[in-house]
C-alpha cells in the first residue's frame, strides 16, 4: 500500500498540469466594448462595472490569494486605461470614471503581481469564427492582445492560443460578418503603403465585433462605428475628384493627392481613361510627405472632342489597389490637328473623285 501511495505521489509531481488545472483559481478579466472605434465611450457602465461592488471590480478588490491565474482581455485593460484620462460619452452625459478606473488598475496590477497571467487574443474574439474569417488576423490578434498586456501590466504575460482560455460563440449576422470582412480588407489594403499606430490599432479593435460578450443590439450598435471609423481613416489618403475643361490639344492638369497620415507615404497612381478620346500619363513612387498635400502634373494628348472621365487609382508597388477610386471628368471643345488633317484629306479625295466623275462624263458626251 505504501508504495502504490508513492507512486501516486510520484506521478503528480511529473505529469504536467492541463492550463486550466494548473491553478487552483481561474480569473477572467474580460466584458462586452464599452468604448467605440471613433474614441467615446457609448456609456459610462464600464465605470460601474469597476467599482468594488461591479462585476469586474468583484473580482480584484478581493483579499489575495496565490496560485491564481488570471486570464485577461488587453482590449478591456486599455479601455480602462483610456477611462483614467480625459474620455467623452457618447451619449453626452459627464464623464465620472476617471478615478474609478485608476484606482481599478492599480489594484489589477496588485493582484496579478507574482501570480499567472494569460493573455487572450486582443478583443476577446470567438476564436472558432474568426479563425474562419481571418485565420492570419487572428494570430496577430494573439500578439497584439500579449504585448498591450504586458504594457499596461509592465511585466511579462503569457499568450496560449492553443489552450483553449477563450469561452463562448458570437451571433455575428452573416451581413455583420460581411462587413467585418469589408472593413478589415479596407485596412488591410492601406496597410500596405501606411506605416501608422493609429491603423495598427483600429486593424486590431475590429476583434471586438467578434467577440461573445456582445449582444445583439451592441453588434449592430459596434458594426456601425467600425463603419464611421474605417470609412474615415481610408479617406485620409485619397485623390481629389474634379471637372476639368480643355481647350488645346496637349495640357498639363494639376491633380491633387492628399496624405493626413502622421507619416510619409510613397505610392504609385494609375490614370485609366475609360476611352479612346484621350490619352494620360500615369506616376510611379510618388511621395507625399506627412500631413500634406502634393499637386502632380497630368499631361493630356486630346484625340477626339467630347467629354470623358478618367480613373484615378492609388496602387501599392505590386499594383493593387489601396484606397477607393476617385473620377476625373474631361471635356474637350477641340479638334486634334491628326483628326483635322484626316478630315482635310477626306475632303480632298472627295472632291478629286468628283471632278474626275466630271472629266469622264465630258469625254462621253463629246464621242
Amino acid at each position: 500500500m505504501k508504495k502504490l501511495i508513492g507512486l501516486l505521489v510520484s506521478l503528480l509531481i511529473v505529469l504536467p498540469l492541463a492550463p486550466a488545472q494548473a491553478a487552483d483559481t481561474v480569473v477572467r478579466i474580460t466584458s462586452m466594448a464599452h468604448q467605440t472605434f471613433t474614441g467615446e465611450f457609448r456609456n459610462d457602465d464600464l465605470a460601474q462595472e469597476l467599482t468594488p461592488s461591479g462585476a469586474l471590480g468583484l473580482l480584484v478588490y478581493t483579499p489575495r490569494v496565490n496560485n491564481k491565474t488570471w486570464v485577461i482581455d488587453a482590449a478591456l485593460i486599455d479601455e480602462v486605461i483610456a477611462m483614467t484620462g480625459d474620455y467623452t460619452l457618447a451619449n453626452d452625459a459627464t464623464p465620472a470614471g476617471n478615478e474609478i478606473a485608476a484606482a481599478w488598475l492599480k489594484q489589477l496590477r496588485k493582484m496579478t503581481n507574482g501570480q499567472q497571467v494569460v493573455a487572450l487574443a486582443y478583443g476577446n474574439p470567438d476564436v472558432s469564427l474568426a479563425q474562419r474569417l481571418a485565420p492570419s488576423e487572428l494570430k496577430s490578434y494573439y500578439e497584439i492582445g500579449k504585448t498591450q498586456l504586458e504594457t499596461a501590466l509592465g511585466r511579462p504575460v503569457r499568450s496560449e492560443p492553443s489552450a483553449g482560455w477563450s469561452k463562448g460563440k458570437s451571433g455575428l449576422s452573416y451581413p455583420l460578418r460581411k462587413a467585418y470582412s469589408d472593413n478589415r480588407k479596407a485596412l488591410t489594403r492601406l496597410s500596405r503603403v501606411v506605416n501608422d499606430p493609429q491603423l495598427f490599432m483600429l486593424r486590431a479593435q475590429l476583434s471586438k465585433l467578434l467577440s461573445p460578450k456582445l449582444d445583439k443590439d451592441g453588434r449592430e450598435f459596434f458594426s456601425y462605428s467600425a463603419r464611421l471609423a474605417v470609412d474615415a481613416m481610408v479617406h485620409k489618403l485619397r485623390i481629389n475628384s474634379g471637372k476639368y475643361q480643355i481647350t488645346t490639344t496637349n495640357v498639363k492638369l494639376p491633380v491633387t493627392v492628399i496624405n493626413e497620415f502622421d507619416s510619409d507615404v510613397t505610392v504609385n497612381i494609375s490614370m485609366l481613361p475609360i476611352n479612346s478620346r484621350v490619352i494620360v500619363d500615369s506616376f510611379d513612387a510618388v511621395t507625399i510627405p506627412a500631413k500634406s498635400k502634393k499637386q502632380l502634373e497630368m499631361l493630356v494628348d486630346v484625340i477626339a472632342p467630347g467629354q470623358t472621365a478618367v480613373s484615378a487609382l492609388i496602387i501599392d508597388s505590386e499594383g493593387n489597389d489601396v484606397v477607393p477610386t476617385a473620377t476625373l471628368t474631361l471635356n474637350s471643345t477641340v479638334i486634334d490637328s491628326r483628326v483635322t488633317w484626316f478630315t482635310t484629306g477626306a475632303a480632298i479625295l472627295l472632291l478629286l473623285a468628283g471632278v474626275a466623275q466630271s472629266v469622264r462624263r465630258v469625254r462621253r458626251r463629246a464621242k
